[in-house]
């Protein structure tokens, strides 16, 4: 387990024993809710196809359409069963951020609220996908692993 010298007092420090089996988990259960909602949004793409897609995309004034669904497409999905798995953690989630970013860049002038198609959900996700660029995959992934994260 990781140095827990630095760690925060245990809220119930009767539950010591608890604490130590369940946080390393704590990294797989937010790779697998990052998967998890890429993988959504990307079987939504895929059901819809790019024909139906590509329009939409233009009017976000993403041109061509049709690219920017492929990028789209093609980042959720390798980049959710990258995160998923942990293999090439760090590069799929920079993917993802940077995905989330241009997203929020493009909804910044309607509010944060997601509500009203405000950047709240993807500011949430891209902060979420950089923290998980930035650590890599934790102690229960491809790349720990197979010794690409130490």
């Amino acid at each position: 387990m990781e140095d827990l010298k630095d760690e925060p007092r245990l809220l119930l420090p009767s539950l010591e024993p608890f604490y130590d089996r369940v946080i390393p988990l704590s990294w797989l259960v937010i790779r697998v809710a990052v998967a998890w909602n890429l993988l959504v949004h990307v079987w939504g793409k895929y059901q819809a196809g790019p024909t139906r897609m590509a329009p939409v995309f233009a009017t976000m004034g993403f041109e061509p359409g049709r690219l920017w669904y492929w990028l789209a497409f093609l980042v959720e999905l390798l980049g959710g069963i990258g995160i998923l798995l942990g293999l090439f953690t760090r590069f799929f989630a920079a993917a993802v951020a940077i995905e989330m970013f241009v997203i929020f860049c493009a909804y910044w002038h309607t509010g944060f609220s997601w509500l009203n198609r405000g950047y709240e959900y993807v500011l949430l996700w891209g902060l979420v996908a950089l923290a998980i660029a930035l650590r890599g995959g934790g102690p229960y992934s491809l790349d720990r692993k197979l010794g690409v994260q130490v």
